[in-house]
């Protein structure tokens, strides 16, 4: 099934047996990858959870080759964050997908060399390059930065920009219903923000699969809370407030999806035609 997904990780401390472990065992910080993914109706879904210490172009190629083997046969774009080797190995395993890098990240990792003081003037000087209506618009705007006083005194915050470029521009090519789902990963950053918490809390773990289980099992318990939060209230009259949490990441809603869908379609012109009925 044509999706679009985004990727994201958290940290655990994980207790490995040592070969000759005597006394002692060996803790290693590793970490776990969750991917979301949204499927032709607009809901999103959990599409798993894997944990490795080290990143690369071999453990990527086997997530996405069982992602492959479980019925993701295409994706039309992947959000993620510069992850060593995920890039290619996603355009190995889906040749037509467009990788798309985290817009909110890549504006996040160019003011880390930006002073406190500066960092507005920063903000709003980078703004016009990534609401730019096209590619051209926005090389111009970036070129604009660079030769003004805030680009000179930030070099490293134009070479952030201009490494990532490439899998920057593909944004741009979208209009604005499409733009607003692949702008940002802050789904899976609120979910990866309750699962933190609940991973501070257990300390460490005594293998991988102890992870993977936790973090899954607690996805289904925040769903499971607010769904009975929602139900409580469901029968509520018209006009009376409502507090409870929408839907976290498992099978919620994209806002927006049918007129995102309907630019997808004109966007991904054969992709769909035998997904929608």
């Amino acid at each position: 099934m044509p999706s679009t997904w985004r990727s994201g990780r958290d940290d655990a401390r994980i207790g490995e047996p040592l070969e000759n472990p005597g006394r002692y065992n060996q803790v290693r910080n590793k970490a776990a990858h969750i991917a979301v993914g949204i499927d032709l109706d607009g809901v999103k879904h959990v599409l798993g959870i894997w944990v490795q210490t080290s990143e690369g172009a071999k453990f990527w190629a086997g997530v996405l080759a069982e992602l492959r083997n479980r019925g993701i046969t295409d994706t039309l774009i992947v959000c993620c964050d510069g992850l060593t080797g995920f890039p290619e190995a996603i355009e190995a395993t889906w040749p037509r997908a467009i990788v798309q890098t985290c817009t909110v990240h890549l504006i996040r990792a160019s003011m880390r060399f930006v002073s406190y003081t500066d960092r507005k003037r920063v903000a709003a000087a980078l703004r016009p390059v990534y609401t730019a209506p096209t590619v051209e618009a926005a090389e111009t705007a970036l070129l604009e930065f660079a030769g003004s006083d805030l680009g000179r005194k930030y070099p490293a915050t134009v070479a952030t920009w201009e490494n990532a470029w490439e899998r920057f521009i593909p944004f741009l090519e979208f209009p604005p219903e499409v733009r607003r789902i692949i702008y940002t990963t802050n789904s899976i950053e609120s979910l990866n923000y309750q699962l933190r918490k609940i991973i501070k809390n257990r300390g460490q773990f005594p293998n991988d699969d102890s992870v993977v289980k936790l973090l899954w099992l607690a996805i289904r318990d925040i769903e499971d809370k607010r769904a009975r939060a929602r139900a409580k209230e469901a029968g509520r009259p018209k006009g009376e407030s409502r507090t409870a949490p929408g839907y976290l990441v498992e099978g919620a809603t994209t806002q927006g999806w049918k007129a995102a869908l309907g630019a997808l379609l004109i966007a991904f012109p054969n992709r769909l035609d035998n997904h929608i009925n």
